[in-house]
C-alpha cells in the first residue's frame, strides 16, 4: 500500500512538473498584449514573464553607465516598479520595451543627480529656530519633513521596496518578490534594513528617544 502511494506521488510530482514547463513555454511565446492583460489581473507567472521579457532592454541600458553595479540594480528595481505603477495607463503595448528603456535611463539620471547634490550633513548651515506659538503643530511638521527627506536618502530600490511593503491592499511577498525581482526570503531582512537606515539617518536622529528634538 505504502510503494502504490509513493508511485502515485511520485507520477503527480512528474506530471505537475510537466504541466509546469508547457506553461512557462506558453508564457514565453505568449504576446505583450496577452502578458500585460493576465498581469493586471493579479496573474504571478505573467508578471514573472513580462519582466523576464523585458529585463534584457533595462540590463541593457543600464549598462550604458559608468555606475556602480548596486546603483544599477537600484536602478533595475527602480525600472519595474514604475512599471508595476504604470502599467494600466501604458496604451500602446507593442512599444513597451521602448517605455522600459527610457524609464530605465531617467532612473539612472535620477541616481547621477542624486550623488552630485548630496551634501554631507555638517556641511549645512545653521539657522535659528523660528518662533511660534504652537510648539506641538511645529513638531510635527518637522518630524513629517524629516521623515520625507529621510526617506528620500534610502536607495531607490530600498524606497521601492517600502512603498511596496504599505501599500493599501497590501501586497504578498510573492507579488513583490517578482516586481523587485529579488528572493522572497530577503524581503523581511531587506525591510529590517531600510527601517534601521531610516532610525540612523541624521534627519530623524533627533526625534528618537532621548534626541533633543523630544525633550
Amino acid at each position: 500500500m505504502t510503494s502504490s502511494v509513493v508511485v502515485r506521488s511520485g507520477a503527480w510530482t512528474a506530471q505537475t512538473r510537466r504541466l509546469s514547463l508547457v506553461d512557462a513555454r506558453s508564457d514565453a511565446s505568449a504576446s505583450l498584449h496577452d502578458l500585460v492583460g493576465r498581469a493586471l489581473q493579479r496573474d504571478q507567472r505573467a508578471w514573472q514573464a513580462l519582466v523576464e521579457r523585458l529585463k534584457g532592454v533595462a540590463w541593457k541600458v543600464l549598462y550604458g553607465y559608468d555606475m556602480s553595479e548596486e546603483d544599477r540594480k537600484d536602478a533595475f528595481a527602480s525600472t519595474f516598479f514604475r512599471l508595476y505603477e504604470h502599467l494600466d495607463t501604458i496604451r500602446e503595448i507593442e512599444k513597451l520595451p521602448g517605455w522600459v528603456a527610457t524609464t530605465a535611463r531617467n532612473e539612472a539620471h535620477t541616481i547621477f543627480r542624486r550623488r552630485k547634490h548630496a551634501v554631507p550633513m555638517d556641511e549645512l548651515p545653521l539657522r535659528d529656530p523660528p518662533v511660534v506659538e504652537d510648539p506641538d503643530r511645529l513638531l510635527a511638521d518637522e518630524l513629517s519633513v524629516a521623515l520625507h527627506d529621510a526617506f528620500h536618502r534610502l536607495p531607490p530600490q530600498s524606497q521601492a521596496l517600502m512603498r511596496l511593503l504599505t501599500t493599501d491592499p497590501p501586497l504578498a511577498y510573492d507579488e513583490i518578490s517578482l516586481i523587485l525581482d529579488i528572493p522572497r526570503g530577503s524581503i523581511g531582512p531587506l525591510r529590517q534594513r531600510c527601517l534601521e537606515r531610516l532610525r540612523q539617518s541624521p534627519e530623524l536622529t533627533p526625534y528618537l528617544n532621548g534626541g533633543s528634538r523630544l525633550t
